[in-house]
């Protein structure tokens, strides 16, 4: 039988991707939720996906002893209400970046996922869906840069991104109130700090220091368009920047960079585009003790939705470990919570 899951939570174009990435791997999708049924993603995900059923409550799929897996892209504010409901009926979850935005609703899951025996993924795509990243770890499990000592990680983002917009005007009101969004480093950032842990082989880490700032949305004076923070753990150290300033010029989302220093080399990502250089994605460098090389990774098995059902199947935690995602949330509110505020307006 194949695992059947639910989306409940439409909010965020990111839920396109999820869908997909779990029915390749395949599942099967029974049953569409959403508090905002007119928003321009769930519409256009109603219209992908005409047969699957729509339910004006969500508890009812959250309650179905039938469904394994509810997936989320809610609000970020209501990700973890989400996840703690759908724990509690015993169901694994799979939810968009950030998975939670407060300690208390951290707290929640880790208690439900011991009690309950299920999982909280967390889709840090920036890494799961990136092939040149998959890349990047296996050579430094393989020791090609030597020991990790530093990461820097660059995700701009286009604020006014057609994909993401999903056919509407402009982004929702919930995405310019930091309440609602959880703020600039526990969104965005969660990719980099997912990233500078696992590259890094810690376990744990803290936020030396970090800044958010709004530096041009005078309209909307709560907004973080900008933040960089400095991570540590016992090993290396870490430097994040995201910022909502990609032109309409670049021909995607964002220039997304990673470089990982090692004691014996180097290696550099640019992720979605190299702007005066080679065509398509995943542009990946090395510089070691022998000399440079760039690594074609069109070849690179995406395995993270293939290994998420496994773990539904088989009750193993091989897509993404627990511990991790719940270190990289940790680091997400501490960074938002010991940033210093630039304000301009």
């Amino acid at each position: 039988m194949p695992v059947r899951f639910a989306a409940v939570g439409l909010d965020h174009a990111h839920i396109f991707g999820m869908v997909s990435g779990l029915l390749e791997a395949g599942a099967e999708l029974v049953g569409l939720a959403s508090d905002d049924p007119d928003a321009a993603v769930c519409q256009q995900l109603r219209t992908m996906q005409p047969d699957v059923p729509w339910f004006d409550d969500a508890q009812q799929l959250i309650d179905d002893p039938t469904i394994d897996l509810i997936a989320t892209a809610a609000i970020p504010v209501r990700r973890g209400d989400i996840a703690i409901a759908a724990l509690e009926a015993g169901k694994d979850v799979l939810t968009d970046k950030p998975g939670v935005v407060t300690y208390d609703q951290l707290e929640a899951i880790k208690k439900l996922v011991a009690e309950k025996g299920r999982f909280w993924d967390v889709v840090f795509s920036e890494r799961f869906n990136v092939r040149s990243a998959i890349k990047a770890g296996e050579l430094v499990r393989a020791g090609r840069i030597g020991r990790v000592v530093q990461t820097l990680g660059l995700g701009p983002h286009r604020e006014r991104d057609r994909a993401h917009l999903s056919g509407g005007s402009g982004r929702p009101d919930w995405f310019y109130d930091v309440t609602t969004y959880g703020g600039i480093l526990n969104d965005i950032a969660s990719h980099q700090i997912d990233q500078f842990l696992w590259l890094t082989g810690s376990a744990a880490g803290d936020v030396v220091s970090a800044t958010v700032a709004n530096f041009n949305h005078p309209d909307h004076p709560d907004f973080q368009d900008f933040g960089d923070m400095t991570l540590a753990s016992d090993t290396a150290q870490g430097y994040v920047r995201v910022d909502w300033f990609t032109p309409q010029g670049l021909p995607t989302w964002g220039d997304g960079r990673l470089v990982i220093v090692g004691t014996e080399g180097y290696i550099e990502l640019r992720k979605y585009v190299d702007i005066e250089g080679r065509p398509g994605t995943d542009h990946l460098f090395v510089a070691d003790q022998q000399g440079t090389e760039y690594i074609d990774c069109s070849d690179v098995e995406l395995t993270f939705f293939g290994d998420v059902i496994a773990d539904v199947t088989n009750r193993t935690n091989t897509a993404v470990p627990q511990e991790h995602t719940f270190e990289v949330s940790r680091l997400g509110i501490l960074a938002q919570e010991k940033a210093t505020v630039r304000k301009l307006f």
